[in-house]
């Protein structure tokens, strides 16, 4: 993978999460509530993988 598209990458990454928190914030959503949805996202995706 070339460095370019490895930084442009990890640049979606961090504005995407940026957004995420954002929006939540705006949404006046507990980031503790958003953190459970990112543990139980993963929790799913990680339970699909053993399959």
């Amino acid at each position: 993978m070339p460095l370019t598209h490895f930084l442009a990458l990890i640049a979606f990454v961090i504005f995407a999460a940026g957004t995420t928190i954002g929006l939540a914030v705006w949404a006046d959503l507990p980031l503790v509530a958003l953190g459970f949805a990112a543990l139980a996202g993963s929790l799913i995706l990680g339970a699909r993988q053993w399959r």
